[in-house]
């Protein structure tokens, strides 16, 4: 389960203007009408061709942190290094970049528990105004954090529903000062000086991919075809039941087609090959990141893409790599096609197998559709 809140804001303005009514003399007079003004075209967003740089995951005792390619940070509880259950509760606190960044929090239990009502750090509370806190509230909350010794989440009577370990919370709050450029400012949570807001630099933009709409039929895999392709990949021909694997096809445009090749499975997880066929041709399919277990450092052992759990739906190829079947820890990205090649536009992990379902984010792009 899980609990978080979301402030948003709007705004809006419509302004209005008439002209004067035309007198007699106007209104019997002959005049020309000119020709309507022609619509411009749409402006497309230019491609950055960026090349994806996922950041690094820090851990500092029992959180772990990451800023991704926006600056943006989230740090994670973890379960205590010395204890062998999962945590009732684990917290995640994000932060955007630039001056005006504010803190969000989120609390996640992989069982079913109650409703928690509160947050409690050294015996102060903080009541959690509907089911998480933003803005300032949660911003007082980190100020607590950045000097506490100890958390708890209570439920609406008071009753204590958990604890959150807040070892290694400091450092991974003086990180996320350092990572966004807050250090001696009086934005910091941790690293505060006397340095006006103005100080801290904005958040960088995000990187842009020009991707295609997906459209068309996608090409019928054939028998040979798919024996062509398990062969290039090394793929297993069959499920671990003795049944035959069967492959996912996707149109992505152009007279593209997308095939997710099953190539092995594990106990929670699904390997699947990239490849991409044009005129009945197969080939593996082009990344411009590590996919799939690759990206984590463990070898899918096949020369062609993979990524583990894929999908593809509106246009988006997404995979989830479980570190283990409880899912706190693992793997996921998302890429898009723009007509040669998979492009990364999010990546999301957590390396801590220690009861966080909730990744951190390392990479970030912004799709615009073609």
């Amino acid at each position: 389960m899980r609990w978080t809140a979301y402030l948003a804001a709007a705004s809006g303005w419509l302004a209005a203007c008439s002209s004067p009514a035309p007198d007699a003399a106007s209104a019997n007079r002959t005049t020309a009408t000119a020709a309507p003004a022609p619509t411009p075209a749409p402006t497309v967003a230019a491609d950055t061709h960026a090349r994806p740089a996922p950041a690094e995951p820090r851990t500092f005792r029992d959180w772990a942190v990451a800023c991704d390619n926006g600056a943006r940070c989230t740090m994670a509880s973890l379960a205590p290094g010395d204890a062998g259950d999962f945590p009732a509760f684990t917290l995640s606190v994000t932060r955007d970049a630039g001056p005006a960044g504010g803190f969000a929090l989120s609390l996640s239990a992989i069982e079913d528990k109650p409703a928690p009502a509160a947050i409690v750090v050294d015996g102060r509370r903080f009541a959690l105004a509907g089911d998480g806190l933003t803005g300032a509230r949660a911003a007082a909350v980190v100020a607590a954090m950045a000097n506490g010794r100890a958390m708890q989440v209570r439920g609406g009577g008071g009753a204590a529903l958990g604890d959150v370990s807040l070892a290694g919370a400091s450092a991974a709050l003086r990180y996320i000062d350092d990572r966004q450029g807050r250090v001696g400012t009086v934005t910091a949570a941790v690293a505060r000086g006397a340095a006006p807001p103005a100080r801290v630099p904005a958040a960088p933009a995000l990187p842009v991919v020009v991707a295609v709409a997906p459209g068309g039929r996608a090409a019928t895999i054939t028998p040979s075809l798919l024996a062509a392709m398990q062969a290039t990949g090394r793929c297993e021909t069959k499920r671990p039941d003795g049944e035959p694997w069967t492959a996912e096809a996707h149109a992505l445009g152009g007279g593209a087609t997308l095939v997710l090749l099953p190539c092995s499975m594990g106990a929670y997880n699904e390997v699947q090959a990239l490849f991409v066929v044009r005129d009945g041709k197969a080939a593996p399919a082009r990344v411009d990141a590590p996919a799939g277990f690759a990206a984590t450092g463990a070898d899918p052992e096949t020369p062609v893409p993979s990524l583990v759990n894929a999908a593809f739906d509106g246009g988006v190829l997404s995979s989830y790599a479980k570190g283990r079947g409880l899912g706190d820890c693992g793997l996921s990205q998302a890429f898009v096609w723009d007509g040669a090649m998979l492009r990364l536009t999010d990546q999301n992990e957590m390396r801590e197998c220690r009861g966080n379902p909730e990744f951190l984010s390392l990479w970030r792009a912004r799709v615009v559709r073609r």
